[in-house]
Parts: C-alpha cells; sequence; structure tokens
C-alpha cells in the first residue's frame, strides 16, 4: 500500500526534459541472463591446442558419441575446434521461437575464432533450466595476423557474436497483465526526480481518469496504481512518453587509469588559486666501447656513460573560479595541463573543500 500525495510539489526546474521511458523501466520487465558452454568448429588452424586444453578434446569425444561416431583409441590433433563460453540476455516478454544475440568467447588458447561455426549449444538460467539453445556463424571484427618475427592484433579476435543465433525454447512465465500496481525503478536514483515522475503522472491521471494513481516511495522507486477499465500494457504505453524535467547530483567522475575525466553540468567551484608545476627529470645513458693500445695486454671494455638532465616548467598561479560548466571547463584549459594534471587539480581543490561536487575515482 503506499499514500498519493494530494498535490504536487513545488519543486524548481530540473535540468533536462526526458521522457519517463528514458529514465525509469519498470521492475516486472527485466532481462535474463543466459549462459552455455560450446565449441566453435571451422577454424582455420586457429582453435585450441588440445594438449593445453584438455576440457576441449573432452567435448570433442563426447559430441561425437552423441551423434553415433565411436572414438575409443584414438586421439585428436586437430587445430580447428574451440571450446567456447557462450552469454545472452534473454529480453522480456519474449516467446517460444523467438530468436535472440549471443556472444561466444574463447575459452582455452584459440588464437582466432573467425571463420568459425557455434554448433549446438543449450543456454541456462540461474534456475539450471535451459530457456535457448544457440547455433551458427561467428562474427568476429578483430584480426590477428603473425609471422616469424612481428605480430599484429587488433581488437579481440578471440570473441564474437551470432545475431539472432539463439532460439528461445521456453518463455518467462511473466504476470504482467494482472498487476494492479506497477513499480517504477529509476536508472539513476534521484529524489527529485522521482517526485517529479509521480506529479507527471497525476497529472495526466487525474485529467484522463479522474484519480491521482503515483506515489514515490523513495529514491528509486515510484509505485502506480492501475486505473480501472484499462489495461496495463495500454495504460503504460500512454504514461510512459510523458515528458519530466530530470535532475541529477553534481558529481565529476575520474578514470586515473586512462586519463578520462566526466564533470557534471551542476558542478560548481569556489574561488581558488592554483600553481600546477612539474619537476622532469631525464636519464640518458650512452655506454662507450673502450679500446686498449696496440701491442698492449688490455682487453676491449664497455665505459658506463650517464647524462642527468633536470627540466622544472614554469609554474603558472592561476586564479580559478566555476560558477558555472562552460567557466570551469575554460578556467581549466587555461592553465595548460595534461589530463593527468588536471585530475590532481580537482583532487586538491575536493581536499580543499572547494569543490561544490561528489568526486568519483574509478
Amino acid at each position: 500500500m503506499f499514500q498519493v500525495a494530494p498535490a504536487p510539489s513545488n519543486l524548481p526546474p530540473g535540468q533536462i526534459a526526458a521522457r519517463i521511458k528514458d529514465v525509469a523501466q519498470l521492475q516486472s520487465a527485466r532481462d535474463n541472463q543466459l549462459v552455455g558452454y560450446g565449441l566453435v568448429i571451422g577454424l582455420a588452424g586457429s582453435g585450441d591446442t588440445l594438449r593445453n586444453s584438455p576440457f576441449t578434446e573432452q567435448s570433442i569425444r563426447a559430441m561425437l558419441e552423441n551423434l553415433g561416431i565411436a572414438t575409443e583409441g584414438g586421439s585428436a590433433r586437430a587445430r580447428n575446434v574451440a571450446a567456447v563460453i557462450v552469454t545472452a540476455n534473454m529480453p522480456p516478454f519474449v516467446q517460444s521461437g523467438a530468436r535472440i544475440d549471443v556472444t561466444v568467447s574463447s575459452m582455452g588458447d584459440a588464437t582466432s575464432l573467425a571463420g568459425g561455426t557455434l554448433i549446438m549449444t543449450p543456454l541456462k538460467a540461474a534456475d539450471g533450466e535451459i530457456y535457448a539453445v544457440g547455433q551458427g556463424p561467428v562474427i568476429v571484427s578483430g584480426f590477428n595476423a603473425q609471422g616469424q618475427a612481428e605480430q599484429v592484433t587488433q581488437g579481440v579476435p578471440t570473441a564474437g557474436r551470432v545475431p539472432n543465433g539463439a532460439i528461445v525454447e521456453r518463455s518467462v512465465a511473466a504476470e504482467f497483465g494482472d498487476q494492479a500496481i506497477l513499480t517504477l525503478q529509476l536508472r539513476n536514483p534521484d529524489f527529485s526526480t522521482a517526485v517529479r515522475i509521480a506529479d507527471a503522472i497525476n497529472a495526466y491521471t487525474r485529467q484522463r481518469f479522474g484519480v491521482r494513481v503515483a506515489a514515490e516511495q523513495d529514491a528509486r522507486t515510484v509505485s502506480i496504481r492501475k486505473p480501472k477499465n484499462i489495461s496495463v500494457a495500454r495504460f503504460y504505453a500512454e504514461i510512459e512518453n510523458l515528458v519530466i524535467q530530470s535532475d541529477t547530483p553534481a558529481r565529476v567522475v575520474i578514470d586515473e587509469r586512462t586519463g578520462t575525466i566526466v564533470i557534471g553540468n551542476q558542478v560548481r567551484i569556489s574561488r581558488v588559486a592554483i600553481s600546477h608545476g612539474t619537476l622532469t627529470v631525464r636519464i640518458t645513458e650512452a655506454p662507450r666501447i673502450v679500446q686498449p693500445e696496440p701491442f698492449s695486454k688490455g682487453v676491449t671494455a664497455v665505459e658506463p656513460d650517464t647524462a642527468i638532465g633536470i627540466f622544472t616548467p614554469d609554474a603558472r598561479v592561476a586564479m580559478l573560479d566555476g560558477p558555472d560548466l562552460q567557466t570551469l571547463v575554460s578556467g581549466l584549459n587555461r592553465l595548460g595541463v595534461k589530463p593527468d594534471g588536471i585530475i590532481a587539480i580537482l583532487q586538491g581543490i575536493k581536499t580543499a573543500g572547494a569543490l561544490q561536487a561528489d568526486l568519483v575515482v574509478q
């Protein structure tokens, strides 16, 4: 049970206009993950080394025995087979006979899955039941070229996809049409956005049905009571296109591994003075070959020669003030530092208490 607010809230306008379907999703309408183990055949010598991947040879024997071919007493040496893990996401409301895409990833020491074909692979869910069967040619975007002295690899040749490669054998039981209360889950939890969604739905249903049916539960959940004399699918189709003003918190996301910095539109920085300079030390090794004098008992020797240079670039003191995102980015660009320097500056500003945002370091 939930209580519907008697009147809309007095929240200030949000940042951007978005449809309800773009910021939230139905709790009952979710994907189901499937996984299976299979074999990819038809590889041009780029499959698993059966000595290093014994499970591949065991799988080949089991497959041939299921096909009625005896393999006792023999040993396989082919390299055109690879053991793979097959994964897929089963969308909601799919029925038996529908097709879904599958992803194929090598499990052994195969070098490439290009040109291979996935043979019939049962796909199971978390409950251990088979919901789909995958089979078809594997499409690989990466490639691997190798010679005696050099090797070039682009992309990931040991993983690929089979478009529409799995046929759904069993549908997931869903009682969507019998639900009296719908639950919306926000993709980005925010109290203001949840309240605006409830207000927009209530304004529409009050005009359309004469009742208010939506109530916010928390920052992520909005509950909706279905009106009478209308199906659940038709009712949700009417409200999912309602436009609301979504809101997001002020946040700065930093990925130190790749040097990626993402600054939200609501990020603000109080006026601070920044001085950023780096010390560069360059060490150069240039060993020299020293030859002995003619007719002497000396030997040829290597004399080390090391040159150390220290460079200190000019460090400037700059004023940084970010009342809006454009001013903040312009101020950081004026400092003339690289992404790693900007990361250090943002961390220092956060420590000084001048960054009015949440700093997330990945």
